[in-house]
């Protein structure tokens, strides 16, 4: 079965390919309408948007997919349920290539749900309490996006369709239909896990890694910045700049965040998010082809960095903490040459994939009109990307082997292997293709030389503090260790995993019974019901004494009055 899917979706893959380079050559863009149904004038028509950047994005994500799938053969061997992985891995990506190619509001949500439910599914794969709390933050952040796509679709049937494609220009410049775009932030900032929605990225690394290495690098986590690049025209001055702010605060917290953390698997998420801040940032200064350049080389790189992640891993006994690794580069020669070069083109080491996206980002940034803020921010950030990717390094290819005293680990994966090999040829020369087919005419760069500089600046001073953070031995006091409740605090991504978990049931959990005792089992009960209860009660006890005494009434009324009668008479 995995054979099958994998030579379906790469075929399709190179066909996506050529026609998009077709359509790129061509200017040509094609929108398919097929009616579905038709009632009393009403159509419900399916709609399909066919241009080179929908034809390119699929292809790229058929491509991560069929290698992630060839890679689960051996990856899941073993599991009686492989055939049902492959089967939720495939309604994954066919979920995402219908929120592709899709121009229609409707057509989207099907896609986008697609997405959130599946990915439920395939982050609760391994049945235990930690992946059924991850898949259900997972889940939960994720249906704050779907309500405002709803919401959205709602607000649009005061229009004539739901093909946001003929409104984009019209949405920047109306005051109603800002309220359309405004939904499609919050709702791209759920999916692309943005501040303050950042928690459960790194949660969902409890699905099996072939899916962590597809859902991070080029589905899921993308469709966000995907839904952006389509409504980037619609989006208002404010947003734009709301955006950066955002896309900016989530780049530098995931690359604090990743440096504090010892998950193998967790720090390859931080990175994700990190460079998915990234590309918020970019989009939202107005260069949303800049964007998706980054969001197809990324892809690359980070699918291939999972794969070698789980090879090691999977080599190692499931085991997933970085402080047991060591010494690897002997151990797993092949893999951990893959893992350098996926770690090198993440960094922006010159003539990588990630190079030429990261380096042309920064340096566009770098042109435009903004503040010495962001300008910080974006190097800083850039800075601790190499820094965390540098202390990853140390942890797993060099020193001693940590794990047992006596070991034989080898690149003993062969269908692994060759899956990632697969990867490997795009991860190297994918950027400079890219770059040439992308933008035949090449940017005008136009800044000093100290600025010029400055990405390989930061890229040095950030290997030298991660290499120097991260030195440890015997007896050795990690520097960590000396700031411990700061450490905990940027480890914990800002206590957003608290606010996203504690914050949202158990306060309100706690409040709601505080109140339960206080108000409505406590004072409202008293001066309410229970209250009225209690006066009837005390009344009816009341006239039943009377009425058992009431010849002992009668008579001490009959004598208090005849003594007010002779008192009246006679005094």
């Amino acid at each position: 079965m995995c054979l099958v899917y994998f030579v379906g979706f790469l075929f399709l893959s190179v066909l996506f390919f050529v026609l998009s380079l077709n359509f790129m050559v061509s200017e040509y863009m094609l929108l398919l309408e097929y009616e579905l149904l038709s009632i009393n004038s009403c159509s419900i028509m399916m709609t399909i948007l066919l241009d080179w950047m929908s034809l390119l994005f699929m292809s790229f994500v058929l491509f991560i997919s069929s290698m992630v799938i060839y890679y689960s053969e051996e990856y899941m061997e073993g599991d009686i349920y492989i055939n049902r992985f492959i089967m939720l891995v495939s309604m994954f990506v066919l979920s995402m290539m219908l929120l592709i190619i899709s121009p229609n509001l409707i057509s989207i949500l099907l896609g986008w749900d697609g997405l959130g439910l599946v990915s439920y599914c395939l982050v609760i794969y391994y049945q235990n309490v930690k992946s059924y709390n991850a898949g259900m933050i997972t889940a939960l952040s994720n249906r704050i996006g779907d309500v405002a796509l709803l919401m959205s679709i709602a607000w649009m049937l005061n229009y004539g369709s739901f093909n946001y494609i003929f409104y984009v220009d019209y949405m920047s410049n109306s005051s109603e239909m800002n309220l359309i775009s405004s939904l499609v932030v919050l709702a791209a900032m759920t999916k692309s896990a943005q501040i303050p929605f950042s928690s459960w990225l790194p949660a969902a690394m409890a699905a099996p890694t072939p899916v962590s290495s597809l859902v991070h690098s080029s589905t899921l986590v993308t469709a966000g910045i995907y839904l952006l690049i389509r409504f980037n025209f619609a989006l208002t001055e404010f947003m734009m700049f709301l955006l950066l702010f955002i896309g900016t605060m989530t780049m530098f917290m995931a690359g604090i965040g990743a440096n504090f953390e010892f998950d193998l698997k967790k720090i390859i998420a931080l990175s994700t998010l990190s460079q998915l801040g990234l590309m918020m940032g970019i989009l939202a200064l107005g260069e949303y082809n800049l964007a998706f350049f980054h969001l197809l080389t990324h892809a690359l790189f980070k699918a291939l960095l999972f794969m070698c992640a789980g090879c090691m891993i999977h080599n190692l006994g499931n085991c997933q903490d970085i402080r047991y690794m060591g010494n690897l580069v002997n151990q797993m020669p092949l893999t951990c040459c893959y893992f350098m070069i996926s770690n090198f083109s993440l960094c922006g080491l010159p003539f990588l994939a990630g190079f030429y996206s990261k380096d042309l980002i920064l340096e566009v940034m770098s042109m435009e009109y903004i503040n010495m803020y962001i300008y910080i921010l974006y190097y800083v950030s850039t800075g601790l990307t190499v820094c965390y990717t540098f202390r990853l390094i140390y942890y797993v290819l060099v020193g001693d082997f940590n794990y047992l005293s006596l070991n034989l680990i080898s690149d003993k994966g062969f269908i692994m292997l060759k899956g990632m090999s697969g990867l490997i040829f795009f991860v190297i020369f994918g950027g400079s293709m890219l770059m040439w087919i992308m933008f035949p005419t090449p940017y005008f760069i136009c800044l000093s030389s100290y600025m010029k500089m400055m990405v390989l600046i930061m890229i040095f001073m950030g290997s030298w503090l991660g290499f120097e953070l991260s030195k440890f031995a015997l007896s050795y006091s990690l520097k960590s260790m000396h700031t411990l409740k700061s450490s905990l605090f940027f480890a914990n991504m800002w206590n957003m995993p608290y606010i996203s978990t504690f914050g949202v049931n158990y306060y309100p959990i706690y409040m709601g019974r505080y109140i339960y005792n206080v108000i409505d089992q406590g004072w409202s009960e008293y001066y309410g019901s229970q209250n009225i209860y209690n006066q009837m009660k005390y009344s009816s006890v009341f006239l039943q004494f009377l009425y058992n005494n009431n010849l002992k009434v009668f008579m001490l009324l009959l004598s208090l009055w005849m003594m007010y009668v002779y008192l009246y008479l006679f005094i």
